[in-house]
């Protein structure tokens, strides 16, 4: 009898054992899927930066020269994307956006927090361009997450009642600050 009474105990030792382990993989992996969940949760509620949920300014930048710096402060209440870089519009008659200087490409895109703010640096001209004009308005376009433009314009005043562009005039991609933005 007392033989079989720590068999007992073993095979019960064993089972309480294995069923421990059983109720710590479900548990883990229940701590696995709410984790997951709450990631796209998150990832769900940040939207794409807009001129709607974004306030928007232009200023002209001391250096480098030729150079505006354009910032975008998100005045939403959830955070927000800037993807790519802006679309640009030098003045109403502009008949296609500003390039993007590719090589300012950031390694991941820009998200905004309510009250922060992303930037864009703004090459007006070279004197290897062609042509040109003095405008006093640009029109500003967010990109959504497939390069495509999303919202409303929003015409921004030009700083000096008017700047000039000509057709080496660029825009970088959005920096999460404005040394970034005027390095090109």
């Amino acid at each position: 009898m007392r033989i079989a009474t720590p068999l007992r105990s073993r095979a019960a030792a064993a089972s309480m054992v294995v069923a421990a382990a059983v109720a710590f993989v479900g548990f883990q992996a229940t701590a696995q899927t709410a984790t997951a969940t709450a990631a796209t949760g998150k990832a769900a509620s940040i939207v794409t930066c807009t001129t709607g949920n974004t306030t928007l300014t232009v200023t002209k930048a001391s250096r480098p020269i030729n150079h505006l710096l354009l910032k975008a402060t998100n005045t939403g209440t959830k955070p927000c994307y800037a993807y790519d870089a802006p679309y640009l519009r030098a003045g109403a008659d502009a008949q296609a956006p500003l390039t993007w200087v590719e090589e300012s490409t950031p390694q991941a895109v820009v998200t905004l927090e309510p009250g922060q703010s992303a930037y864009a640096g703004i090459l007006t001209y070279a004197p290897d361009g062609e042509g040109g004009s003095s405008t006093k308005t640009l029109g500003v376009f967010f990109a959504d997450r497939n390069g495509g433009g999303t919202g409303a314009e929003k015409a921004l005043k030009l700083p000096n009642g008017g700047t000039f562009f000509n057709s080496s005039a660029a825009v970088t991609y959005w920096q999460d600050n404005a040394a970034d933005a005027l390095v090109w």
